[in-house]
């Protein structure tokens, strides 16, 4: 099992930033991959980015040039920068955790942070 506790959304207007945290705890050392998603309502919940144990970072095409996904293996922690935010940007972000456990793999989550921006 994994544990994942987001920190850091709020309201914010356009163009200013937000850095979202999440702590990692359990069964640290399964974990392969963590991420950030984000939803609204009617809509499915998209990658927003992720980051590989070995560092490699994926970004969705959105959010390019604008955030950067972060890790600190020490600390268990994950963190997302989020610069010159746009109010399509307004979401509930989550935390996300791939882990491999007993041969298999295992997506864990955050309990959602909300993020509005105002135009």
């Amino acid at each position: 099992q994994v544990h994942l506790v987001e920190s850091g959304g709020g309201l914010v207007q356009a163009g200013e930033s937000l850095r979202l945290s999440c702590a990692a705890s359990g069964s640290i050392s399964r974990i392969t991959s963590m991420g950030w998603y984000r939803q609204v309502p009617g809509k499915q919940r998209e990658l927003v980015a992720d980051i590989t144990s070995g560092g490699s970072t994926n970004y969705a095409d959105s959010v390019k040039g604008r955030f950067t996904i972060s890790r600190d293996n020490a600390k268990n922690m994950v963190y997302l920068q989020m610069n010159s935010l746009k109010p399509e940007d307004t979401a509930v972000y989550y935390c996300n955790s791939e882990a491999y456990i007993g041969s298999y793999y295992y997506d864990y989550w955050g309990q959602g942070t909300q993020v509005t921006v105002s135009s």
